[in-house]
């Protein structure tokens, strides 16, 4: 188990304060990866990551998140595991001979597999349980997905204007200025059902991403 945190700011932020916020989000989830703490802010200072991590096949520092891919264009923050991931690596493998690694984790032929496909082709490449979300430099867009069984959890929405995303509310909640009112129907449905039914969550403007499904956010300059 990890977590992962994001947002895209609506309005230009010091890559300071959006290291900060990460930290500050980051923190609200520390119990589900004890191991380490990682963020990534991008050059223009529009998108921050974090992540916390439970460090499982690979241990060492070549597992560390957010990751970087190889041609610089793509970056991960990943909660979960790839089933076949080594599978995958074989699969690559044939297709460049020049091919190499860092490590062993299966984040890193997560990434390296959207850096080969994009990250929608790549969905459909994976067995296990995941939630994910990919920053493209390229085009400007922000990648969320979730496995089909919705194993992981991955929450995103809007605060002030501000785009976020978040394995748990708590840390969605950190986020600078949050204020969102209780959403009347969500609560409704958890009084009769005694949970809160996807796409919903209890707050106004947070929803739950559903299993097996994907989202793109572009970034608007």
């Amino acid at each position: 188990m990890c977590g992962i945190t994001g947002f895209i700011p609506a309005e230009k932020l010091s890559k300071e304060s959006i290291n900060a916020i990460v930290l500050k989000m980051t923190n609200q989830i520390a119990s589900r990866g004890p191991d380490s703490f990682g963020s990534w802010v991008d050059d223009h200072a529009r998108i921050g990551f974090g992540h916390r991590r439970l460090a499982i096949l690979d241990l060492s520092k070549a597992g560390h998140q957010p990751m970087e891919s190889s041609c610089g264009r793509y970056i991960l923050t990943f909660n979960g595991e790839i089933y076949n991931h080594l599978d995958i690596r074989k699969i690559l493998e044939s297709k460049s001979h020049f091919l190499k690694w860092n490590g062993l984790s299966d984040t890193e032929t997560l990434l390296k597999l959207i850096e080969t496909y994009g990250p929608e082709k790549a969905l459909t490449e994976l067995t296990g349980m995941f939630a994910f979300g990919v920053w493209d430099k390229k085009n400007n867009q922000l990648f969320l997905a979730r496995d089909r069984m919705g194993e992981k959890p991955l929450y995103f929405g809007w605060v002030n204007n501000s785009f976020v995303f978040a394995s748990e509310l708590k840390a969605i909640k950190a986020y600078p200025g949050f204020k969102n009112p209780i959403n009347a129907i969500a609560l409704a449905k958890f009084m009769q059902l005694k949970y809160v039914p996807a796409p919903s969550s209890i707050y106004e403007n947070i929803y739950k991403l559903e299993p097996g499904k994907f989202i793109n956010i572009p970034l608007h300059n």
